[in-house]
């Protein structure tokens, strides 16, 4: 009798201590606890929030993006895609993305090409279409790497989904920079060429395309010899996307 005492003692003693480190443990740890309870919780709140703000981008215009909180000067006036010359929209799918009315927000054949031939030819070809620069442009900035591209790829499917291919373009066309801190096809319109974006002919409809991969270093007033053959071959692709029915999505 007297012998099991001690080890009884001792096993309760041994699970005292071991309760002790667990308690102290937990407290030294308690604030690491606690910090990232805290960041998940502002990390829902952000999402929710982010996703409601899409939501109403549905119906509301775009207030402001982020490049141009960054740019200087911006100019910029929101018009409706009723209110935009159809050779704009006819150029700017030939330009940026033909197949934009049969893909769910990234065109991955196009995307896997791009990114096959910038590895092959060492030149740097873009390879995110319409859908996915106008959440970029709405939502991101430019760079970031690969954590802003997967998150511009979630975005591009979430908006082509609530908003429709209409709403897409329209949203596109009046976010997208031609240059100069100028955005959205209105005033780029206004600014180049003296008239509104309803009245763009097919040829000015094509200039502005052509400078939009870099709308900072391209200019249409007046064109250059590069900005000058693209135009010509963006009038060529417009009236093919035009006769096949390529923006069909965007005018039904």
């Amino acid at each position: 009798m007297t012998s099991t005492l001690p080890k009884a003692h001792k096993r309760a003693a041994r699970r005292k201590a071991a309760r002790d480190y667990e308690s102290a443990a937990g407290r030294k740890n308690r604030p690491v606890r606690n910090a990232l309870r805290i960041a998940f919780k502002v990390a829902i709140i952000f999402a929710i929030a982010i996703h409601l703000y899409a939501l109403l981008l549905r119906f509301m215009p775009v207030p402001y993006t982020i490049n141009m909180l960054r740019d200087e000067g911006v100019t910029r006036d929101w018009v409706s895609i009723d209110d935009v010359a159809p050779d704009v929209i006819y150029a700017i799918i030939g330009a940026e993305d033909s197949r934009f009315c049969e893909h769910n927000g990234i065109d991955w054949d196009a995307t896997l090409d791009a990114l096959d031939g910038n590895q092959n030819s060492g030149r740097r070809r873009g390879a995110s279409g319409l859908t996915q620069q106008t959440a970029k442009n709405v939502f991101f900035w430019n760079g970031g790497g690969y954590v802003r591209k997967a998150a511009e790829a979630y975005a591009a499917y979430f908006i082509d989904f609530t908003w429709g291919k209409r709403r897409v373009m329209e949203v596109y066309l009046n976010v997208a920079e031609w240059g100069d801190g100028i955005y959205g096809i209105e005033k780029a319109a206004q600014n180049r060429f003296g008239k509104s974006a309803k009245e763009l002919s097919s040829r000015e409809a094509a200039l502005l395309a052509s400078v939009l991969p870099n709308p900072n270093k391209w200019r249409v007033d007046p064109p250059g010899p590069y900005v000058t053959e693209r135009a010509g071959t963006l009038q060529s692709r417009a009236a093919t996307v035009r006769a096949e029915g390529f923006a069909k999505c965007v005018f039904k």
